[in-house]
């Protein structure tokens, strides 16, 4: 364990604003909505933060600091916090990561696929909402993998729970063919970023045909669209003018894809759902009060604009 300690204010909600690390100073960061989600605090209060780990890969730099509330895992040069290890029986995070555990009750029987695992957040949020769900985490870098087991509790994911659930951790391309499995995927939760940016790949509708391929009949895709992105012709307020991902996403499933944006206490980032807009008083039912409260803000993307059209409506 590395000696390094760094002094940050107290993060006592993890999500109102964003953070980024610095070895040099305390830091309260605005946050960047065209960046991956960052953690952030409400108090000036003065908090050491232990480096437990710090390496670099052929894919990441990966930095793990420890609080006493919570462990984070930063990956690239902008220093943005991938994954976040809360210590306690709290599991809750704030955060987008929250919202993929909303996901099992609207999905057929099956297993469901975490691309782009990272610390194991959002795997660690659903094993303990929903315990007898089987996962499979895919995460190109096999150190990170390493490391989170040493450091953020990814090791525990791997044995089975009381409910008969369980984390299986593939390593390599979340993206190609070796991922699918026989019969396919119940749902496939997407959260693939490089250098703080929303991978490349996702901004061509042929990778979401051929992640969708990898589903089973029903099943559904939910994604971490990053935040607010600028596109290309576009020049109005509507959510295609917002976030390119999304945009991408509607162009690859015309009427078959619903959104929703977190609010600015927890990030702003805007998430997608493939499939059907699901009866939201059900899903709602089926979820503890935490995320139940935010099911009706998902919203169907009713059409992709013409290209010489600027107006766009969707469902509120």
């Amino acid at each position: 364990m590395m000696s390094s300690i760094i002094s940050f204010p107290v993060i006592s909600s993890p999500t109102q604003g964003l953070r980024r690390f610095s070895s040099s100073q305390p830091l309260f960061i605005r946050k960047k909505v065209d960046k991956k989600l960052l953690l952030c605090c409400s108090s000036e209060e003065k908090v050491d933060y232990q480096v437990l780990s710090a390496i670099n890969t052929s894919y990441n730099d990966i930095l793990i600091l420890d609080s006493p509330q919570s462990r984070m895992l930063l990956l690239d040069p902008t220093n943005n916090i991938h994954s976040i290890y809360i210590k306690g029986d709290d599991a809750w995070t704030g955060s987008y990561w929250d919202e993929f555990a909303s996901l099992p009750p609207i999905l057929p029987p099956g297993p469901i696929a975490i691309f782009g695992l990272g610390g194991g957040t959002a795997a660690h949020l659903m094993l303990t909402l929903w315990p007898s769900l089987q996962l499979h985490g895919w995460e190109i870098d096999a150190i990170l993998i390493d490391k989170a087991r040493e450091h953020l509790g990814l090791a525990h994911l791997e044995k089975h729970t009381q409910g008969g659930g369980l984390l299986t951790v593939h390593i390599g391309d979340a993206l190609s063919a070796a991922t699918a499995v026989s019969g396919g995927y119940a749902g496939i939760v997407i959260d693939l970023f490089s250098g703080g940016e929303v991978l490349s790949q996702l901004q061509e509708v042929q990778t979401w045909l051929d992640i969708n391929d990898k589903l089973m009949p029903n099943g559904r895709i939910m994604v971490n669209c990053g935040g607010t992105t600028s596109v290309a012709g576009s020049c109005g307020d509507s959510v295609w003018d917002q976030n390119s991902t999304l945009k991408t996403l509607c162009q690859a499933f015309p009427g078959q894809v619903n959104w929703k944006k977190m609010p600015k206490s927890e990030g702003e980032n805007y998430l997608a759902l493939t499939g059907p807009l699901p009866d939201l008083t059900q899903w709602a039912a089926a979820l503890p009060d935490r995320l139940g409260s935010g099911v009706v803000q998902w919203a169907c993307c009713d059409a992709l604009p013409s290209a010489d059209s600027v107006d766009v409506h969707t469902n509120v």
